[in-house]
């Protein structure tokens, strides 16, 4: 089951394996999502759709570190 945590407002959703971020994450979400490249960081945007970065983080601690960076920013 996904994790919540909540930075500035801003919900960081840590999707397990398998799951959808459209399953779990609404308008100005952040999802991060384990690949096997590494961590992707997702912005869900008020459509729904999901961008992300250009490359994924090597680590969950980074990506999480990125996302509460980005949930400040989005905050403002």
């Amino acid at each position: 089951m996904a994790s919540v945590t909540i930075h500035h407002g801003i919900r960081i959703l840590t999707l397990d394996e398998g799951e959808r971020i459209a399953d779990h994450c609404g308008a100005d979400d952040i999802a991060i999502v384990k690949a096997d490249d590494g961590w992707w960081t997702w912005f869900v945007d008020a459509e729904g759709q999901a961008e992300s970065y250009d490359q994924p983080f090597d680590s969950l601690h980074r990506a999480l570190c990125a996302a509460r960076a980005a949930a400040e920013m989005m905050a403002e």
